[in-house]
């Protein structure tokens, strides 16, 4: 039997064939032979929710790629509180390169898929390809101009427009398959409303409250609690106060 390949997807590991962290994410910036090189040293984990990922001060010996689901990024104060400080989605990049240890906390907000590989391969590979330092620094710069534009929504926006806002990151990222160009969408959120005030600067029962009016209003809708629809990604959008 003669299995067909395309130029796409010949000297492509299979491993590699239907990951979107190929396409969008870093190993976008790797050819045919680095893409084999890095599957042999890769490893897939799923993850359930709750999971810590990486600890915070703790040793980095390997870095991943989100396949699928949500990462909870967050900051510990001596005293022991945590503030969320971040989400990461797929084909997001998991951990700092030329760190020796995290300065964040990562957990599974969700269940998880992760493509991870040892940080020797991954900085090693980043010294023959410039392609993939370039890459790494463009997420990096995407990442800060994302955390500008959060400053912005918890420093200047009411509660009904952070409560919008954050709908509307989810819809836009919780599904790396999704449609760019779509005009509506559906998802679990991924945080309980504990963690989305957290997130949001708020309380439970403003979040409670903002959702419910949203809702009311007929902006989005929600079942079993957990399960939100958006028949107009444009409308949210305009109640996110962007």
């Amino acid at each position: 039997m003669t299995v067909r390949q395309d130029v796409h997807s010949a000297g492509i590991p299979v491993l590699c064939q239907s990951c979107e962290a190929r396409h969008r994410g870093v190993c976008g910036a790797l050819d045919p032979d680095q893409l084999v090189g890095l599957a042999k040293t890769s490893s897939r984990h799923k993850i359930e929710p709750g999971v810590e990922l990486i600890g915070d001060a703790e040793t980095v010996d390997s870095y991943s790629n989100v396949l699928s689901g949500v990462v909870k990024l967050t900051k510990s104060l001596s005293d022991g509180r945590q503030q969320i400080v971040g989400l990461q989605f797929a084909p997001d990049f998991l951990g700092r390169p030329f760190k020796a240890e995290s300065a964040i906390n990562a957990e599974a907000a969700t269940n998880v898929s992760l493509c991870s590989f040892p940080k020797t391969a991954i900085e090693r590979m980043m010294k023959e390809s410039p392609e993939l330092e370039h890459r790494l620094l463009r997420q990096t710069l995407n990442e800060l101009d994302e955390a500008r534009e959060w400053m912005v929504t918890l420093g200047r926006k009411t509660a009904s427009e952070k409560v919008a806002s954050f709908l509307l990151m989810i819809a836009r990222n919780i599904d790396p398959t999704a449609d760019p160009a779509a005009r509506s969408a559906t998802f679990d959120l991924p945080l309980t409303r504990a963690d989305i005030a957290d997130f949001l600067g708020l309380t439970i029962e403003t979040v409670s409250r903002q959702l419910t009016r949203l809702r009311t209003e007929n902006v989005i809708r929600i079942d079993n609690n957990r399960h939100v629809t958006v028949d107009s990604l444009a409308r949210l959008e305009q109640r996110s106060g962007a």
